[in-house]
């Protein structure tokens, strides 16, 4: 009987929850990868979190013990800016740090400070900085005709102890519920990013592997690609049968990769 290590060619690994919990590593998981990448599995590491650049997420993974290369890593800051580029758009207000702002800038998209009177998009991403002044501009950017656009719906951010802070999501609610306007969503559980990280793992049969229902494990579902519920970060598997969507697997750790199918 094979293991899911065996079925899939392609291993796409969700960050927080799954390889560590705010600056702690989670048991196993170093471990996992290094299994996989020893029995010729390709992997990517993909993340809604737009505030980090990908050579920050390869030195938070390199910390926790898990080794990773820029072309591993999928944000939904790059999978945003690559959608802007490919679209056209030269102009963005960016409410946002470091992570979606590089993404904007080395895709060759200008992003203009202060308060603009016109822009082709408003970005939203999480923005730890953010105050009633950027979330104003964005407002009446998107008013004058800009497009819409939020690297994650993501409605908290999960900090350190535990504690849950406002997300991409809830910065974006505030646009939203002020302008009426209807965003495009770039994140999880959005396909583009998904797409993305396989195409970094180099294609083939994937495992999703994530920690919440509502993001990896409703990405997987919604493309028909089948995904491994671990129960090291936010979902549980009571929230599984209760709410949904099912995930293929559920496995308390990252052991799970090689038991039984």
């Amino acid at each position: 009987m094979s293991t899911l290590a065996e079925a899939y060619d392609a291993f796409l690994f969700d960050l927080d929850g799954v390889l560590y919990r705010g600056s702690d590593p989670i048991e196993h998981a170093s471990d996992a990868v290094t299994r996989l990448r020893a029995a010729g599995r390709k992997v990517a590491f993909v993340t809604n979190n737009s505030s980090a650049t990908p050579d920050a997420v390869i030195d938070k993974l390199r910390s926790v013990g898990v080794d990773a290369e820029p072309h591993e890593v999928e944000t939904s800051a790059l999978t945003t800016a690559a959608m802007l580029a490919h679209d056209g758009v030269r102009t963005t207000f960016v409410v946002g740090e470091e992570g979606i702002r590089r993404a904007l800038m080395d895709a060759g998209i200008e992003i203009v400070d202060g308060a603009p009177g016109s822009v082709e998009a408003v970005v939203i991403g999480l923005d730890r900085r953010a105050d009633y002044g950027s979330l104003k501009t964005a407002s009446v950017l998107v008013e004058a005709g800009a497009r819409l656009v939020a690297t994650n719906g993501d409605v908290t951010f999960p900090a350190a102890g535990g504690q849950r802070w406002p997300g991409a999501g809830a910065l974006l609610a505030a646009v939203v519920s002020t302008t009426g306007a209807t965003p495009v969503v770039v994140g999880k559980p959005n396909a583009p990013i998904l797409r993305a990280a396989l195409g970094r793992a180099g294609g083939g049969r994937p495992l999703v592997i994530g920690d919440r229902l509502d993001t990896d494990i409703a990405g997987a579902a919604g493309l028909g690609w089948d995904s491994l519920l671990v129960l090291t970060g936010i979902s549980s598997a009571d929230d599984a049968e209760r709410v949904g969507p099912m995930p293929t697997f559920i496995g308390p750790s990252l052991r799970r990769l090689f038991e039984p199918v």
